[in-house]
Protein backbone atom coordinates (compact mmCIF):
# COMPACT_ATOMS: atom_id res chain seq x y z
CA UNK A 1 0.00 0.00 0.00
CA UNK A 2 0.89 3.32 -0.86
CA UNK A 3 -0.05 6.90 0.32
CA UNK A 4 1.32 9.82 -1.77
CA UNK A 5 0.68 13.34 -0.58
CA UNK A 6 -0.41 14.98 -4.32
CA UNK A 7 -1.59 18.75 -2.66
CA UNK A 8 -0.43 20.41 0.76
CA UNK A 9 0.55 23.88 1.43
CA UNK A 10 4.37 22.70 0.84
CA UNK A 11 5.63 21.11 -2.11
CA UNK A 12 8.82 19.35 -3.18
CA UNK A 13 10.82 20.43 -6.65
CA UNK A 14 8.69 21.39 -9.47
CA UNK A 15 5.16 20.57 -7.90
CA UNK A 16 2.34 23.43 -6.85
CA UNK A 17 2.09 24.09 -3.11
CA UNK A 18 -1.28 25.62 -1.86
CA UNK A 19 -3.56 26.05 1.16
CA UNK A 20 -5.40 22.54 0.66
CA UNK A 21 -4.88 18.34 0.58
CA UNK A 22 -5.57 15.86 -1.89
CA UNK A 23 -3.79 12.43 -0.72
CA UNK A 24 -3.65 9.90 -3.35
CA UNK A 25 -4.01 6.12 -1.97
CA UNK A 26 -3.00 2.97 -3.60
CA UNK A 27 -3.53 -0.67 -2.74
CA UNK A 28 -4.11 -3.95 -4.44
CA UNK A 29 -7.39 -3.25 -6.39
CA UNK A 30 -8.20 0.53 -5.31
CA UNK A 31 -6.34 3.94 -6.29
CA UNK A 32 -8.48 6.45 -3.88
CA UNK A 33 -8.45 9.89 -4.62
CA UNK A 34 -8.81 11.76 -0.45
CA UNK A 35 -9.65 15.08 -1.05
CA UNK A 36 -8.32 17.46 -4.13
CA UNK A 37 -7.33 20.76 -2.66
CA UNK A 38 -8.40 23.88 -4.60
CA UNK A 39 -8.09 22.29 -7.61
CA UNK A 40 -4.71 24.84 -8.68
CA UNK A 41 -2.05 22.25 -8.21
CA UNK A 42 -4.07 18.99 -8.45
CA UNK A 43 -3.84 18.04 -12.17
CA UNK A 44 0.07 19.47 -12.60
CA UNK A 45 1.28 17.84 -9.69
CA UNK A 46 -0.45 14.23 -10.43
CA UNK A 47 1.18 14.47 -13.70
CA UNK A 48 4.54 15.45 -12.17
CA UNK A 49 4.07 12.77 -10.26
CA UNK A 50 3.53 10.13 -13.09
CA UNK A 51 -0.27 9.58 -10.83
CA UNK A 52 -2.90 9.19 -13.60
CA UNK A 53 -6.30 10.47 -11.99
CA UNK A 54 -8.48 8.74 -14.28
CA UNK A 55 -7.39 5.27 -12.68
CA UNK A 56 -8.86 6.75 -9.59
CA UNK A 57 -12.68 4.22 -8.82
CA UNK A 58 -13.01 6.01 -5.07
CA UNK A 59 -12.93 9.93 -4.36
CA UNK A 60 -13.90 9.89 -0.92
CA UNK A 61 -14.56 13.64 0.64
CA UNK A 62 -13.75 14.62 3.79
CA UNK A 63 -15.49 17.57 4.48
CA UNK A 64 -17.45 21.09 2.33
CA UNK A 65 -14.70 23.39 3.00
CA UNK A 66 -13.23 25.20 -0.53
CA UNK A 67 -9.92 24.14 0.28
CA UNK A 68 -10.74 20.19 -0.21
CA UNK A 69 -13.35 20.50 -2.59
CA UNK A 70 -11.83 22.49 -5.41
CA UNK A 71 -10.88 19.94 -7.56
CA UNK A 72 -13.43 17.67 -8.30
CA UNK A 73 -14.60 18.65 -11.67
CA UNK A 74 -11.01 17.47 -13.00
CA UNK A 75 -11.21 14.23 -11.07
CA UNK A 76 -14.82 13.50 -12.31
CA UNK A 77 -13.51 14.89 -16.08
CA UNK A 78 -11.15 12.10 -15.98
CA UNK A 79 -11.78 9.47 -13.90
CA UNK A 80 -15.71 9.17 -14.93
CA UNK A 81 -16.36 6.38 -13.42
CA UNK A 82 -15.82 6.69 -9.96
CA UNK A 83 -17.44 6.46 -6.73
CA UNK A 84 -17.73 9.55 -4.84
CA UNK A 85 -18.46 9.10 -0.84
CA UNK A 86 -19.00 11.81 1.19
CA UNK A 87 -21.81 13.59 4.02
CA UNK A 88 -25.13 15.02 2.89
CA UNK A 89 -23.68 18.34 4.94
CA UNK A 90 -20.66 18.78 2.29
CA UNK A 91 -23.34 21.15 0.48
CA UNK A 92 -23.68 23.50 3.25
CA UNK A 93 -22.75 27.42 2.87
CA UNK A 94 -20.09 28.36 4.95
CA UNK A 95 -17.99 31.24 6.22
CA UNK A 96 -15.31 32.27 8.45
CA UNK A 97 -15.64 35.13 10.20
CA UNK A 98 -12.44 37.22 11.31
CA UNK A 99 -12.61 40.81 12.63
CA UNK A 100 -16.27 41.12 11.55
CA UNK A 101 -15.33 40.19 7.63
CA UNK A 102 -17.00 36.61 6.78
CA UNK A 103 -15.28 34.91 3.84
CA UNK A 104 -17.15 31.85 1.74
CA UNK A 105 -15.17 28.66 2.30
CA UNK A 106 -18.06 26.54 1.07
CA UNK A 107 -17.81 24.15 -1.43
CA UNK A 108 -17.37 25.53 -4.96
CA UNK A 109 -20.28 26.34 -6.82
CA UNK A 110 -19.12 24.32 -10.07
CA UNK A 111 -17.63 21.35 -7.77
CA UNK A 112 -21.23 21.07 -6.55
CA UNK A 113 -22.48 20.72 -9.55
CA UNK A 114 -20.36 18.19 -10.67
CA UNK A 115 -21.86 16.12 -7.65
CA UNK A 116 -25.15 17.12 -8.16
CA UNK A 117 -24.77 15.68 -12.12
CA UNK A 118 -23.72 12.41 -10.53
CA UNK A 119 -25.85 9.06 -10.99
CA UNK A 120 -27.24 7.14 -7.76
CA UNK A 121 -25.27 4.42 -8.81
CA UNK A 122 -21.81 6.79 -7.98
CA UNK A 123 -22.81 9.17 -5.59
CA UNK A 124 -22.68 7.68 -1.70
CA UNK A 125 -24.20 9.82 0.81
CA UNK A 126 -21.73 8.41 4.18
CA UNK A 127 -23.76 8.88 7.66
CA UNK A 128 -22.59 6.06 9.41
CA UNK A 129 -19.20 3.83 9.29
CA UNK A 130 -19.00 2.53 5.78
CA UNK A 131 -16.89 -0.16 4.68
CA UNK A 132 -14.98 0.70 0.71
CA UNK A 133 -13.50 -2.63 1.03
CA UNK A 134 -12.70 -5.41 3.76
CA UNK A 135 -9.81 -3.43 4.78
CA UNK A 136 -10.65 0.52 4.34
CA UNK A 137 -13.55 2.48 5.37
CA UNK A 138 -15.28 5.69 5.89
CA UNK A 139 -15.90 7.15 9.68
CA UNK A 140 -19.31 8.98 9.11
CA UNK A 141 -19.51 11.69 11.28
CA UNK A 142 -17.50 11.22 14.13
CA UNK A 143 -18.80 11.64 17.90
CA UNK A 144 -17.93 15.06 19.89
CA UNK A 145 -17.36 13.15 23.00
CA UNK A 146 -14.07 14.96 24.14
CA UNK A 147 -14.70 18.85 25.48
CA UNK A 148 -11.56 20.39 24.96
CA UNK A 149 -11.54 20.04 21.30
CA UNK A 150 -13.53 22.07 19.05
CA UNK A 151 -13.92 22.63 14.98
CA UNK A 152 -10.77 24.87 15.10
CA UNK A 153 -11.67 28.41 13.89
CA UNK A 154 -14.28 31.06 13.87
CA UNK A 155 -16.53 29.18 11.11
CA UNK A 156 -20.75 29.77 10.85
CA UNK A 157 -23.61 28.84 8.85
CA UNK A 158 -24.37 32.13 7.74
CA UNK A 159 -22.20 35.28 7.03
CA UNK A 160 -23.96 37.17 10.09
CA UNK A 161 -22.03 34.91 12.81
CA UNK A 162 -25.52 33.89 14.21
CA UNK A 163 -24.98 30.19 13.55
CA UNK A 164 -22.00 28.05 14.55
CA UNK A 165 -21.15 25.78 11.59
CA UNK A 166 -19.65 22.31 14.05
CA UNK A 167 -18.59 21.01 10.41
CA UNK A 168 -20.61 17.96 11.18
CA UNK A 169 -19.75 16.36 7.93
CA UNK A 170 -16.00 15.62 8.82
CA UNK A 171 -15.01 11.94 8.40
CA UNK A 172 -11.75 10.67 7.88
CA UNK A 173 -10.74 7.34 6.04
CA UNK A 174 -8.95 4.20 7.52
CA UNK A 175 -6.71 1.33 6.01
CA UNK A 176 -6.29 -1.74 8.18
CA UNK A 177 -2.68 -2.93 7.26
CA UNK A 178 -0.95 -6.16 8.81
CA UNK A 179 0.47 -3.98 11.75
CA UNK A 180 -2.42 -1.85 12.51
CA UNK A 181 -4.61 1.00 11.24
CA UNK A 182 -3.49 3.95 8.86
CA UNK A 183 -6.04 6.94 9.25
CA UNK A 184 -6.45 9.67 6.83
CA UNK A 185 -8.01 13.17 8.05
CA UNK A 186 -8.72 16.43 5.91
CA UNK A 187 -8.96 18.70 9.01
CA UNK A 188 -9.70 17.07 11.53
CA UNK A 189 -12.32 19.56 12.47
CA UNK A 190 -14.42 16.97 14.80
CA UNK A 191 -11.14 16.66 16.42
CA UNK A 192 -7.98 14.67 16.15
CA UNK A 193 -8.31 12.74 19.53
CA UNK A 194 -12.37 12.00 19.11
CA UNK A 195 -11.33 11.00 15.54
CA UNK A 196 -8.65 8.65 16.72
CA UNK A 197 -10.73 7.75 19.44
CA UNK A 198 -13.50 6.45 16.95
CA UNK A 199 -11.58 4.77 14.43
CA UNK A 200 -9.70 2.80 17.26
CA UNK A 201 -13.77 2.10 18.51
CA UNK A 202 -14.30 0.83 14.91
CA UNK A 203 -11.44 -1.19 14.60
CA UNK A 204 -11.35 -3.45 17.41
CA UNK A 205 -7.91 -4.84 18.48
CA UNK A 206 -6.35 -3.06 15.74
CA UNK A 207 -3.01 -0.47 16.63
CA UNK A 208 -2.89 2.68 15.62
CA UNK A 209 -0.02 2.76 12.93
CA UNK A 210 -0.08 6.19 10.86
CA UNK A 211 -1.60 8.71 11.06
CA UNK A 212 -1.93 11.69 7.87
CA UNK A 213 -3.30 14.25 6.95
CA UNK A 214 -4.81 17.89 8.56
CA UNK A 215 -4.71 18.24 11.86
CA UNK A 216 -6.16 21.99 12.39
CA UNK A 217 -4.28 22.72 15.92
CA UNK A 218 -2.83 26.16 13.74
CA UNK A 219 -5.11 28.13 15.98
CA UNK A 220 -5.22 25.57 18.89
CA UNK A 221 -4.53 26.66 22.55
CA UNK A 222 -1.35 25.91 24.62
CA UNK A 223 -3.91 24.03 27.12
CA UNK A 224 -5.26 22.12 23.64
CA UNK A 225 -2.04 21.36 22.09
CA UNK A 226 -0.87 20.01 25.66
CA UNK A 227 -3.61 17.79 26.39
CA UNK A 228 -3.19 16.52 22.02
CA UNK A 229 -0.12 15.95 22.56
CA UNK A 230 -0.24 13.59 25.82
CA UNK A 231 -3.40 11.79 23.64
CA UNK A 232 -1.15 11.53 21.05
CA UNK A 233 1.73 9.56 23.04
CA UNK A 234 -1.08 6.82 24.54
CA UNK A 235 -1.75 6.05 21.19
CA UNK A 236 1.91 4.86 20.74
CA UNK A 237 1.41 5.26 16.48
CA UNK A 238 4.83 4.47 14.16
CA UNK A 239 4.35 7.84 12.00
CA UNK A 240 2.48 11.33 12.26
CA UNK A 241 2.83 12.60 8.88
CA UNK A 242 1.03 16.40 9.95
CA UNK A 243 -0.20 18.57 7.03
CA UNK A 244 -1.96 21.39 5.53
CA UNK A 245 -3.56 23.21 8.85
CA UNK A 246 -1.76 21.61 11.72
CA UNK A 247 0.51 24.38 11.89
CA UNK A 248 3.89 25.04 12.72
CA UNK A 249 3.71 25.32 16.50
CA UNK A 250 1.61 21.77 16.58
CA UNK A 251 4.44 20.37 14.18
CA UNK A 252 7.20 21.59 16.52
CA UNK A 253 5.63 19.90 19.67
CA UNK A 254 4.78 17.20 17.77
CA UNK A 255 8.30 16.60 17.18
CA UNK A 256 9.54 17.04 20.96
CA UNK A 257 6.70 14.47 21.72
CA UNK A 258 7.49 11.90 19.45
CA UNK A 259 10.73 12.50 17.91
CA UNK A 260 11.78 11.17 14.75
CA UNK A 261 7.89 9.40 14.44
CA UNK A 262 6.59 12.99 12.96
CA UNK A 263 7.97 12.80 9.30
CA UNK A 264 8.14 15.60 7.52
CA UNK A 265 4.99 16.01 5.36
CA UNK A 266 4.82 17.75 1.63
CA UNK A 267 3.27 17.29 -1.54
CA UNK A 268 5.30 14.43 -3.73
CA UNK A 269 6.31 12.32 -1.11
CA UNK A 270 5.35 9.29 -0.51
CA UNK A 271 5.03 6.19 2.10
CA UNK A 272 4.49 2.97 1.67
CA UNK A 273 3.17 0.14 4.10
Amino acid sequence: MKITILVNNLAGEGLIAEHGLSLWIETENRRIIFDTGQGIALENNARTLGIDLAEANILVLSHGHYDHTGGIVQVLQQAQKTDVYCNPGIVYPRYSIINGTAKPIQIPSDSMEAIEKLSVEHLHWVQQPTWLSDKIGITGPIPRMINWEDPGGPFYLDPEGKRADPIDDDQALWVRTNDGVIVCVGCSHAGLVNTLNYVRSINHGFRLRAIIGGFHLINAGRERLEKTMTALHLFEPDMVIPCHCTGELAVAMLRDALGERVSPAFAGMTYCF
